[in-house]
């Protein structure tokens, strides 16, 4: 068949190709969170773990922040990188695909990325062989195939809204863009930050859920209910149900009347005993820790001490957003054929911006450097006029000037010998004096001019 102007198999890939199993995600391959975990059917499952809060915040954080810098095709002109517009290549910068806007389509990608490890993106390429649209594709209906000359290849399934209408089909390397996370296993294997956490979520909701049924029974714990004597099975029934009946759920805090030497005892820990906060809280760092998230950005831990938004954001974007967005960045630039010449970069003066005093004080040092109108651009102002210079005061110098100023016998001028020295610049000044003063005296002498 032909998709996207390509000439697509469906056939089975070259005998001896190796299928890699991805459609799991990190869940394709049993990986106990804890020994002996798999004996006991206790699993770390992934939709699960994705509603924990911690899980949930920084997945949407780290999407949201990248979501929102805008891509620009840049240029290298006289070895300086400009933004520039190009008709090959910032049509699909600006919107990647007929139902996704440009933040929508970040955000997807990035959590395909963090939820399962990787992300897969299919050209449509028009009929120049320019790539038009950009389609993510849903991870666990991708699946890389390697052949022995160590070629890759991905096998796809249906998805109507990627316009793959074939039950599978095969296309080569070159068709897909593929940014894959933490490739601890295999090279064309990513694995998701919840490889990492699951168990730490897990814990937590587990903890979130028994505080629920806790609270919804009047947080009234669990217990035992003693008999002095030998009870058979039938009344040791009877009398559980009447206590789930009339002493739980929205009966709970009702006086009980018991009888025949029958004794309450709570069986379960409380909150206190337990410490139920300072345990979510530790899995909630935990889960920051793997996403590299600082703890404080989703609610975690107070802020810390000192006052410097710019410094806050800057090691939020070095030690977390930063590898995301220059992996973005490379793989846009090969798989759009940028070249040497151009290349994409996010733009992250957004993500980075100061507060007000800092940002004046960091222009005004800039004086010197930038144009006026490239000031003025930072603050979302139009040019103005003579705005389109560099200006610096007039006493600085060179360093060739003042090396020539060193170089003299004497470049203070401090000797005697030097003051005696006429001055030539001072005899062209007095000169120029006496010549306008006659010059001035001719004139009155001729008609017409005013005495």
């Amino acid at each position: 068949m032909r998709l996207f102007g390509l000439n697509i198999t469906r056939e089975k890939a070259a005998p001896g190709a190796r299928q890699i199993d991805t459609r799991q995600g990190w869940l394709s391959v049993v990986r106990e969170p804890f020994s002996g975990a798999w004996q006991r059917n206790v699993e770390v499952d992934q939709k699960t773990v994705l509603a924990f809060h911690a899980v949930f915040a920084c997945m949407t954080l780290i999407a949201g922040d990248i979501a929102k810098l805008r891509v620009k095709l840049m240029a290298l002109q006289e070895g300086v990188w400009s933004e520039v517009s190009n008709p090959a290549y910032s049509p699909v910068l600006r919107r990647p695909n007929r139902f996704q806007t440009r933040n929508q389509f970040w955000e997807t990608w990035i959590l395909s990325k963090l939820a399962r490890g990787n992300t897969y993106a299919l050209k449509e390429r028009d009929a120049r062989g320019v790539v038009k649209a950009l389609y993510i594709l849903d991870p666990a209906r991708v699946r890389p195939l390697v052949t022995p000359d160590g070629s890759v290849y991905y096998e796809l399934c249906t998805d109507n809204l990627a316009r793959i209408e074939e039950p599978t089909i095969v296309v080569p390397a070159a068709e897909i863009m593929h940014d894959r996370f933490n490739c601890l296993f295999h090279p064309l294997v990513g694995l998701s930050p919840i490889y990492a956490c699951g168990l730490a979520a897990t814990q937590g909701l587990q903890i979130q859920n028994n505080s629920t049924r806790f609270f919804a029974n009047g947080s009234k714990p669990g217990g035992l209910l003693i008999a002095p004597g030998k009870i058979d099975d039938a009344n040791a029934l009877r009398l559980k149900d009447y206590w789930d009946n009339n002493f739980s759920g929205e009966n709970a805090g009702k006086i009980a009347v018991l009888g025949d030497g029958l004794k309450y005892e709570a069986l379960a820990v409380n909150a206190d005993d337990a410490q139920l906060i300072e345990q979510l809280k530790l899995t909630a760092e935990i889960v920051c820790s793997t996403f590299h998230v600082p703890p404080y950005k989703i609610g975690v831990g107070a802020l810390p001490s000192y006052n410097n938004v710019q410094a806050l954001n800057v090691e939020y974007y070095s030690q977390c957003l930063q590898s995301l967005i220059e992996a973005i960045e490379t793989c846009l630039d090969e798989g759009l054929g940028t070249g040497e010449q151009l290349g994409t970069e996010f733009d992250i003066d957004n993500l980075l911006r100061m507060d007000g005093v800092t940002q004046m004080q960091v222009l005004k040092e800039g004086a010197g450097i930038l144009k006026i109108d490239e000031m003025r651009a930072k603050l979302d102002k139009k040019p103005t006029e003579g705005g389109d210079a560099v200006y610096l005061q007039q006493q600085n110098y060179s360093l060739a000037a003042l090396a020539k100023r060193d170089a003299a016998a004497d470049p203070f001028g401090t000797s005697s010998s030097a003051a005696a020295t006429p001055d030539p610049a001072a005899n062209d000044n007095v000169d120029q004096v006496q010549a306008a003063k006659a010059l001035l005296t001719m004139m009155k002498g001729l008609p017409g001019v005013r005495r």
